[in-house]
């Protein structure tokens, strides 16, 4: 008897502590410079999560009792920031912007170090260069075409193509394209009403580019890890740049300094994070 309340208590609290986790993961999906993939690898379930959804039915009633609490904490975890993040974007965006860059530029040291792992050529630094001058360039001239994107089912339901590719490539933080498309506020604000219009087509996104695109991107990285990933790099820094805010209307001395500063605590904030990675791989 008193194996049996020790076992359930141990089962509890592994239960409570897998929720945890879920919710600091969620938080990487709505956290621009965050990756969720890099949260859960810090928390040691990367892998498992990877090898779940590319071999479905392989201990499918285990798998799915594992994750569930690690999904309740996740979806715990965006309702919970989506508050602070539709708050905050709507009453200082362009200081908040500064936060999410920084957020970004913390990252990149850890980004640079993991895209070069597997050993790092000239035609590597090339796909780089050129990933980002194309990316940029692509960005800005259709500023007009992507900054003004309708919100409906389907572009709800690239946003969770979006979201979910921060599961399937560690380090990865698709967040800023939305910044980008001018769908995270609003991304926000739908977690934080509930908003079925906007977390249905979000999680079918979601869903189906996990599981097309998990075994294709464990195969493209298996045979080109380091070409695709100095190509994503690219790609997430041209969106970084065109995210940095422009509009100062009415901005004094306290408003520039909460700028810099933001822009600090998010560059220690993704520093941090990378470190925690890095210690727990």
């Amino acid at each position: 008897m008193e194996n049996e309340t020790q076992s359930a208590k141990a089962g509890t609290k592994d239960w409570i502590l897998r929720f945890v986790k879920g919710m600091f993961i969620g938080s990487g999906f709505i956290l621009p410079g965050v990756s969720g993939g890099a949260l859960a690898a810090i928390f040691g379930i990367y892998e498992r999560i990877i090898s779940f959804l590319a071999h479905i039915t392989r201990n499918f009633k285990e798998n799915v009792l594992f994750f569930i609490p690690v999904g309740l904490g996740g979806l715990t975890g965006i309702f919970i920031l989506s508050f602070a993040v539709s708050f905050l974007l709507g009453s200082y965006a362009s200081i908040i912007l500064w936060f999410f860059v920084g957020c970004i530029v913390g990252t990149a040291p850890a980004l640079w170090k993991e895209a070069g792992k597997k050993g790092r050529s000239n035609r590597d630094l090339v796909i780089l260069v050129v990933s980002f001058v194309v990316a940029t360039i692509f960005l800005w001239k259709g500023s007009g075409l992507f900054t003004e994107v309708p919100h409906n089912i389907w572009t709800w339901m690239i946003a969770g193509f979006l979201i979910a590719l921060g599961v399937i490539v560690p380090g990865l933080s698709p967040s800023n394209f939305l910044v980008y498309m001018g769908m995270y506020k609003a991304m926000a604000d739908g977690f934080k009403s509930l908003d079925p219009s906007v977390i249905i087509p979000i999680g079918i996104g979601g869903i189906i580019t996990v599981f097309s695109l998990s075994k294709l991107m464990d195969y493209i990285f298996s045979k080109a890890y380091p070409q695709l990933f100095h190509f994503i790099m690219g790609v997430v820094f041209a969106s970084t740049i065109m995210i940095i805010p422009t509009d100062y209307a009415d901005f004094g001395f306290i408003d520039y300094s909460a700028c810099v500063l933001m822009l600090g605590l998010g560059a220690l904030l993704g520093a941090w994070m990378s470190r925690l990675e890095e210690r727990y791989k």
